[in-house]
């Protein structure tokens, strides 16, 4: 195994791919060696029919610090930074067809809770440290944190996390909608895991597929344009095997046996 593997470990447990950011000596930060290898393995998991779900966590005490300090102060240091070209955009999490569930065991700052936020679902355990950090470390709102924030805890709750980069616990972020559930320490990937587990082995991939862009569209159209564009994705769901596999299974008191994804 190489050092570029090592950076983020994956196992199956059933249907889900549990991702896990491995870097714990520097509390999981993100570089370049371990953005190339969650990406990688996000690719593959869009591309195996077996895995219906993702799962990400963090190796030891923390989710991901961040972006490692030491290529920070690198390029805080140079003469002149330009644009970055990336093989794939940061944003690449959000296009995964898949539900990824993020399993937040410590601090998650920075670009480590933008990856958080790429994920569709949070749980944290109570003492989980969440931070912009942005602004303490004269930066500006990035990776598209300005637009997400917002829309998941108001425009006044997400203006108070990036321009304090106070740490939020735990328990605040799901007081204001940043996670979804609190789970102490010792339950947090079994509930994780399990929740991916029931979406995988319960739901229909191409409905989660066709709600995940769904919702994504909808916070930049309005009402009348949503409802049209339901209209049309029900009559085609009606004319997919899921639907009378949803309904006849239910009828029939048994689990599903829904399809998997399709390739891209």
């Amino acid at each position: 195994m190489t050092q570029n593997e090592e950076t983020v470990l994956a196992e199956r447990r059933g249907p889900v791919l549990l991702l896990t950011l491995n870097r714990p000596e520097r509390l999981n930060a993100w570089n370049d060696e371990l953005e190339w290898r969650y990406f990688a393995l996000l690719d593959e998991a869009e591309a195996d029919p077996d895995v219906r779900a993702i799962v990400v966590t963090g190796a030891g005490k923390g989710f991901c610090g961040g972006a490692d300090l030491g290529v920070l102060q690198e390029v805080s240091n140079a003469d002149e930074v330009g644009p970055v070209e990336r093989a794939r955009p940061r944003t690449f999490p959000l296009t995964v067809r898949k539900p990824m569930i993020a399993a937040i065991n410590g601090a998650a700052a920075g670009l480590g809770l933008v990856e958080a936020l790429y994920c569709d679902i949070r749980f944290s355990v109570p003492d989980a440290k969440l931070t912009t950090a942005f602004a303490r470390r004269g930066l500006i709102a990035e990776y598209g944190i300005a637009w997400l924030l917002p829309r998941l805890i108001g425009t006044s709750r997400a203006l108070d996390m990036l321009m304090s980069g106070r740490i939020v616990k735990g328990e605040e972020a799901w007081a204001f909608g940043l996670v979804d559930k609190v789970v102490e320490p010792d339950a947090l990937l079994d509930a994780a895991v399990g929740y991916a587990t029931e979406l995988a082995t319960l739901c229909s991939p191409t409905s989660m597929s066709v709600i995940k862009q769904q919702v994504m569209r909808a916070l930049d159209s309005d009402f009348t344009t949503a409802v049209t564009e339901a209209d049309d994705l029900m009559v085609a769901s009606f004319n997919h095997p899921d639907a009378a596999e949803g309904v006849t299974s239910y009828l029939e008191r048994r689990p599903p046996a829904f399809r998997p994804l399709g390739a891209r």
